[in-house]
Order: C-alpha cells, then structure tokens, then sequence
C-alpha cells in the first residue's frame, strides 16, 4: 500500500504543479491582453479558475498523506505515546472518514448534477470540473487509512511489549 500511496503522491504532485504552472501562465497572459490589447480570452478566467480548483482538492489529498492539515494538537499531544493517546488518534481519524465520506457523497451527487450543464467559456461539462471532489476524497480516504492502519499496528505492538 505504501509504495502505491508513493507513487499517487509522485503523480499528485506532478499534476499540481504542471496545473499550477499552467493556471499561472493563463493569468499572465489575460493580464497582458487585456492591458496591452484590450481584449481578453473568455476562457481563460474560467480555466485559471476551475485548475485552481483541482489544485485546491489535489493539494489537500497530498497533505493528507503527509498528515499535514490543521488540527488541535492539545489532547493527542497530552497523551502522545501512551495507549490512550493512540486510541484518541483511531477516533480522530474516524471523524476524519466521516467527514470525507460525507464529502465524497456528496461530492459525486454534485458531478453526477452537473453533467449536463456546460461551463460557459469552456464549453465542457462542469461535472469535470466536480469530479475532483469524490477523486480527491478517494485518495484522501487512502492516505487516512494508511494512517489508521500504523496507529492500530502501533498500539498492538505496544501491547506486545507489555505482555513480553
């Protein structure tokens, strides 16, 4: 699973910056059109926009897999290494799944709503736009039972010693 989870990364990460690079260069270019030619592409707000979007939720799977979000650290730290300390981090992952599970529904109700309606500078169906909610969520919920999984492994092997 870890070596997955590395290369989903790897391709995350190349895809946020190939995204971020190009929203970049679409917004540089709008600015100049629009201040040196008076004119600017129809598409390229929307584009800039709905990469930025897909950058957004990208970004938030990769720093799931780096447990990097925000989060209140005063209890896990309090009983950081004892039993209980693990067992508030099983929990704090559970509602963690709930959270993203919720997202995840409704997230793809959201793309399947959308599939019919077409963005108009692009003109593609938003639902591609949406589909990086559920795809991100899928890979976020990976990254969180991966996660999961080394705190349970952690408080067995605990137990291990203990009875060793």
């Amino acid at each position: 699973m870890d070596k997955l989870l590395k290369g989903v990364r790897s391709v995350l990460y190349g895809f946020s910056v190939v995204a971020m690079s190009i929203m970049l260069l679409i917004i540089f270019a709008q600015v100049v059109t629009r201040y040196m030619f008076g004119y600017t592409p129809e598409w390229s707000e929307e584009l800039a926009r709905f990469l930025f979007v897909w950058v957004v939720f990208l970004g938030s799977a990769l720093i799931m897999g780096e447990s990097g979000h925000l989060a209140v650290q005063f209890l896990p730290n309090k009983f950081k290494g004892t039993t209980f300390g693990r067992i508030l981090d099983v929990v704090i992952n559970l509602c963690g799944y709930v959270f993203i599970i919720l997202l995840l529904t409704q997230g793809w109700k959201m793309t399947s709503i959308m599939t019919f309606q077409r963005a108009p500078g692009l003109d593609i169906p938003m639902s591609w736009v949406y589909v990086i909610i559920p795809v991100s969520c899928v890979l976020m919920l990976l990254y969180l039972l991966r996660e999961t999984l080394r705190i349970v492994k952690d408080i067995s092997d605990s137990r291990a010693r203990q009875e060793g």
